[in-house]
């Protein structure tokens, strides 16, 4: 374990695999609702640079997508990108329970079911991106590419302004 990191799923899951990431723990406020933004001006950083994890019902079929939080999801670029017709947003109940994770701190990493992921592309323009470490309060930062490996995800644009 990482030196000041909190022991998650997510960080579990980079530490079996070898990946490696920096912690970066920052005070949650139980007012934020919007849990990026909230990450991205805690820690200093450019929205674009922070990432949060969506997850999503393609047709019928839960699956996770991984954009930019100064962006929205394309609904229709994430059913295209898995090779679906339709997708929307998944209920929270229903995304906590197949994470594992409450909302607010669902990690792309160590989730308790692998979903199908799509990491938006804008990603790989980054040396090393932020994502949800597994609770609220907790980002970790790594590599996309490393990301992208850790989750079996693939790549496509799936963000929109």
């Amino acid at each position: 374990m990482t030196a000041g990191s909190p022991s998650t799923p997510a960080t579990l899951a980079l530490e079996r695999a070898g990946i490696t990431y920096t912690p970066h723990v920052y005070e949650h406020h139980e007012t934020a609702t919007n849990f990026g933004e909230e990450a991205a001006a805690a820690l200093g950083l450019r929205e674009e640079q922070v990432f949060k994890t969506l997850v999503v019902s393609v047709d019928g079929q839960l699956a996770v997508a991984v954009v930019p939080v100064a962006n929205r999801l394309d609904l229709k670029a994430i059913a295209a990108a898995l090779g679906g017709k339709k997708a929307s947003l998944a209920l929270p109940a229903l995304a906590e329970k197949r994470t594992g994770y409450v909302v607010g701190g669902i990690s792309p990493v160590g989730q308790k079911a692998r979903l199908r992921t799509v990491v938006d592309e804008s990603a790989l323009t980054y040396a090393s991106i932020f994502v949800s470490g597994g609770r609220r309060g907790f980002d970790i930062e790594l590599a996309p590419t490393d990301l992208i490996t850790a989750t079996d995800a693939r790549t496509a644009a799936i963000a929109r302004t």
